[in-house]
């Protein structure tokens, strides 16, 4: 089957990845992508509440996606860091002002409010906010932060009421640096899961790390699908993925002095290893297909390519894609990978400014799922 037929009125603007004999390549399972609800709807919503994942879900996700922290008691909550001052009003409200505090977390200094310093009654007091500046910021101060069983309650209503499973995937986050603080995670996520009868093979759960080690305990807890994320810090001008601290390396790695980054996971013998804890492979973007700038006139700058008086994000187009999805389904791994955004300024020129043209570009290289702030797009380009 012809690549440009497949993909419609986009292969136009996908020279990059378009070849007449290049046909579509299927997932794994052969089942159509899963679709997952970066924090919720995030993209309209302030991420991780109750309201951003009722919307998601309504919009057609496949799963939902609250990322864990741990409370001062023990409650895992839901929250993109164990900093609250990005997502939360906290900064604002001067009963909690001496809670600021600095923290190594993965290595970097960080001052801010930490979960691990408020107990869920002091969380409940909270509101959440919107983290991206640019986006809608009319709903702050509206919503609650709320705990996973919230979470799962709310996905095993909505799934009820519609007759399908509505799926979670909890990251376990700084899984390293919540055992120092003697509040570990992994246990308390088991627990809740079994509670909800949410453990076996079956379970409509993926369990996301950045870590390794964390994950190699939870295959020995618990039988719901794992997945091991890789990140980066950066791409440089031609595509290459850049690797410095803390995203070189699974942070487990640094604590034990193992010297290897995510992109040794990469290898044959990395994927072998990563298969032998996790079912999935999740990936950031660029490690499956890149973007690079452009210097038509030679000039070692990067071309303004829209004009807009800088070189960007924007100004970036579609280079060759990886073998990591092949290789990763060859070795019995799926692909999941993260994370799509709406805004223009967050997609390669290659795209036009359309991000159905970006989301079909990955369908198309057989990725297995994928996270989106904005999961009514994803499911419509679906």
């Amino acid at each position: 089957m012809n690549y440009l037929a497949l993909l419609g009125s986009v292969a136009a603007i996908l020279p990059a990845i378009i070849g007449s004999s290049l046909a579509q390549e299927k997932t794994l399972t052969g089942a159509p992508t899963i679709v997952v609800a970066h924090r919720g709807a995030s993209g309209y919503l302030p991420e991780h509440t109750l309201e951003a994942y009722k919307m998601a879900i309504d919009m057609g996700a496949d799963y939902i996606e609250p990322d864990l922290v741990v409370t001062k008691d023990g409650v895992l909550i839901a929250r993109h860091e164990p900093m609250l001052s990005g997502t939360t009003d906290v900064a604002n409200r001067p009963e909690f002002a001496s809670r600021k505090t600095t923290r190594k977390v993965d290595g970097v200094d960080t001052t801010d409010w930490f979960a691990s310093d408020f107990t869920l009654a002091e969380i409940k007091q909270l509101r959440a906010k919107q983290a991206m500046s640019d986006r809608d910021q009319s709903k702050n101060g509206q919503f609650q932060v709320p705990t996973l069983q919230e979470v799962i309650d709310l996905a095993k209503k909505e799934g009820a009421a519609r007759g399908k499973a509505v799926g979670i995937a909890p990251e376990t986050k700084h899984s390293t640096f919540h055992a120092a603080l003697g509040l570990p995670m992994e246990d308390r996520l088991v627990n809740v899961l079994k509670e909800a009868g949410w453990a076996d093979a079956s379970a409509p759960v993926v369990i996301q790390s950045f870590e390794v080690a964390n994950l190699k305990y939870l295959n020995s807890r618990i039988d719901v699908k794992l997945a091991q994320l890789l990140d980066a810090e950066d791409v440089d001008k031609d595509g290459n993925i850049v690797l410095n601290a803390p995203y070189a390396q699974p942070y487990d790695f640094v604590v034990v002095g193992d010297k290897r980054t995510y992109k040794d996971l990469l290898t044959k013998e990395g994927l072998a290893e990563v298969k032998s804890y996790a079912d999935i492979l999740a990936p950031w973007k660029p490690y499956i297909l890149p973007t690079k700038q452009v210097d038509q006139n030679n000039d070692g700058k990067a071309d303004d390519l829209n004009g807009d008086g800088k070189a960007d994000e924007q100004d970036r187009v579609l280079a060759e894609p990886t073998s990591v999805v092949k290789d990763a389904h060859a070795a019995g791994l799926q692909v999941f990978t993260w994370t799509f955004r709406n805004e223009p300024k967050r997609l390669a020129s290659t795209f036009k400014g359309d991000p159905a043209a970006e989301y079909k570009a990955f369908y198309a290289l057989g990725v297995d799922g994928l996270f989106s702030d904005f999961p009514d797009t994803a499911v419509k380009a679906r």
